[in-house]
């Protein structure tokens, strides 16, 4: 049964099998105007760690049986986690088990990161001075603005100091580039002749994307997500987006966005599966490019809207409850509500 288990692995994730056979080539089909088919809805969730774990040293892949007990360890700590108060350090409420996750949505990934260059597996290191700041869910920053990262905040004097998650302008986890995270890792692509749509389930963002031969904007014109072009190379949608806000922050809480040059690759290697890969290549933040490749597979089901400020009172729940907690602090001191 294992070894069934592990030449079913291998032969899905497209390395091959113990016997050496060539795997059959996967027909992309086309769309009306012949171009390869990316459209759906597809899930790049992944517990594949986005850098290689030192344990790893030079190793790309892991085995079958690795990955499986690497599998087992987060479910079990999910469970351990559920079965008591349900506080961790990073969520004191709670409010997160196993079931919100999409660690599990797409199945084994072999590889030991999701980086693949350096060969390393590991991030290049930042500029010598490059700021760097990933706010989360403990305690604020103290910080100053504008807050750059997408979860947390520096302070709670304004929705100004929160982080652009809270206050709806970027997912966390929606990009670009996509990188998986907890929840909500779904993307669905449109194509006609002339345009490609990446609508993410995070915050509903739509990305336009021409194909069409277009110039770029003006590079003095910036956006929250950038300015994308498109074009193919063979079965591949190759984007190339410039033009970020200094808003937001270049990578991982690195530096900002301003000159970052992000080039994205969607190829679509089987019926239920397209390899989704970035690089990132921003010589102000980081010493050189680095690349991630990330598996997306199908999603069942359609795409809901990810209401973010329609009905949304999560921010103005914490700027009140913030206020409270200064009134009382005042109380005790002797002083006066205001």
């Amino acid at each position: 049964m294992r070894t069934l288990l592990a030449l079913g692995m291998i032969a899905a994730l497209g390395v091959g099998t113990a016997h050496g056979a060539e795997p059959k080539k996967y027909v992309v089909p086309r769309t009306e105007s012949g171009q390869p088919d990316l459209r759906g809805v597809w899930n790049y969730g992944s517990d594949t760690p986005f850098e290689r774990p030192p344990q790893f040293k030079d190793r790309e892949f892991l085995t079958p049986e690795e990955a499986a007990a690497i599998s087992k360890q987060i479910r079990d700590r999910s469970a351990q986690i559920e079965a008591g108060d349900g506080g961790t350090p990073i969520d004191p409420t709670g409010g997160y088990n196993q079931f919100w996750m999409d660690y599990f949505g797409q199945g084994a990934n072999l590889r030991t990161s999701l980086v693949i260059d350096p060969p390393d597996g590991r991030m290049p290191p930042v500029q010598s001075g490059v700021k760097v700041e990933n706010g989360g869910l403990g305690p604020d920053t103290n910080g100053v603005r504008p807050v750059r990262f997408r979860v947390g905040g520096i302070n709670k004097d304004g929705p100004e100091s929160r982080g652009l998650s809270e206050r709806c302008l970027m997912g966390y986890s929606s990009g670009p580039p996509f990188v998986p995270s907890l929840y909500n890792n779904i993307v669905q692509i449109f194509q006609t002749r002339t345009h490609a749509v990446i609508m993410t389930e995070m915050i509903h963002d739509a990305r336009i994307v021409p194909l069409d031969g277009r110039p770029t904007l003006d590079p003095e014109l910036t956006q929250w997500s950038g300015d994308s072009r498109g074009h193919w190379e063979g079965d591949t949608l190759v984007v190339e987006t410039r033009n970020f806000t200094d808003k937001t922050t270049s990578f991982r809480g690195a530096g900002t966005a301003k000159d970052l040059h992000l080039t994205e690759r969607f190829t679509r290697v089987g019926a239920n599966r397209v390899d989704y890969q970035f690089t990132i290549d921003d010589p102000k933040t980081f010493a050189k490019p680095f690349t991630a490749l990330i598996p997306m597979v199908r999603a069942d089901g359609d795409l809901y809207e990810y209401a973010c400020h329609e009905g949304n009172y999560g921010l103005s729940n914490i700027l009140s409850g913030a206020r409270q907690d200064e009134q009382e602090a005042l109380a005790k001191k002797g002083g006066s509500p205001q």
